[in-house]
């Protein structure tokens, strides 16, 4: 069957949810069914409210978000550090026409998912925050597994270390109970961990770039990631901030940017140390079977030079 994907996208705004968001909806391939929210880089309300506008600013009043879930299945709320206290940064973006839908984000995910599975074509789902609203609609819902063809997934990291915790990226360690009931549900799943989208920079030359192609959409973006830079050359090897969230739609419109492996991916609950750490059998010690497949590799030039694009036509 051809013709765009079925898209669903589960984030919490936040500046590269932000960044994610504007090139999803600049991209005719995808068929965006739905946004939903969930607490993560700030509130319910915030992230919530973030959405509309990033949707309100590229003119794509006809797709609904739905907010989620306020808070993860277990322990306390954990809220991000990079995008500022509303979520993006200073950047001043128009007041949404249209708020969110009356419908909770879980229940809409698993009326799509049964829909998408009647039409014989699965969703695609790019979850770009922590995994809670995924995890419940599973759990509640077992059978929306055939509804959904893959999980494209911002979240984990292995070789490079965590950024909330010395072992734990922020999305999986903000809900790992619930990180790891996705891990386990038998969907396929495509992983964008840290040792991938930390190649994914936004460095000075690159955001200049941005900038001098003129315009609303491109001012704009370059506005909110010249606030996330990070400033950390000693980690990432220059100076910029890593767009993670992007890497994700990239992924879905440019496969043959990324390469990847397969691994078992599950997620530590109980360590003190270790807890939210996502940790990957990449070489069949443990004898199960891989549940991901972990991108490893980005064509940088080529994945930032798909989304200028994509930015400068919105």
């Amino acid at each position: 069957m051809t013709g765009p994907i079925p898209v669903v996208i589960d984030c919490d705004p936040g500046v590269d949810d932000a960044i994610a968001l504007l090139l999803a909806f600049a991209s005719p391939e995808l068929d965006l069914r739905a946004v939903l929210t969930v607490a993560g880089n700030v509130d319910l309300p915030l992230v919530t409210e973030n959405a509309c506008k990033v949707r309100e600013l590229a003119g794509r009043a006809e797709v609904p978000v739905f907010a989620g879930c306020p808070g993860p299945l277990i322990g306390p709320r954990m809220k991000g550090k990079y995008s500022g206290a509303g979520g993006l940064g200073g950047t001043l973006l128009p007041a949404p026409a249209r708020g969110a839908e009356a419908a909770h984000a879980v229940d809409r995910l698993i009326a799509l998912a049964r829909e998408a599975a009647g039409e014989g074509r699965g969703l695609t789902l790019c979850t770009l925050g922590p995994l809670t609203n995924v995890a419940l609609a599973l759990r509640h819902s077992p059978d929306i597994a055939s509804g959904i063809a893959r999980i494209v997934m911002m979240g984990g990291a292995f070789g490079v270390g965590g950024n909330r915790s010395p072992t734990s990226e922020f999305n999986v360690l903000a809900d790992p109970h619930a990180a790891e009931i996705v891990f386990g549900a038998g969907v396929p799943i495509v992983m964008a961990p840290l040792d991938l989208t930390f190649q994914a920079l936004a460095t000075p030359r690159r955001v200049a770039a941005l900038r001098a192609m003129g315009g609303r959409i491109t001012a704009t973006a370059a506005e909110l990631i010249t606030f996330y830079d990070r400033n950390d050359p000693a980690r990432y090897g220059e100076p910029g901030g890593p767009l993670h969230d992007p890497t994700v739609i990239g992924w879905v419109l440019r496969p043959d940017l990324f390469n990847s492996r397969p691994a078992h991916v599950g997620v530590e609950l109980a360590g003190t140390r270790s807890y939210g750490q996502t940790v990957g059998d990449f070489f069949a010690l443990t004898g199960r079977p891989p549940n991901a497949e972990v991108l490893a590799r980005l064509d940088a030039e080529g994945f930032f030079a798909l989304l200028w694009q994509r930015l400068a036509a919105l």
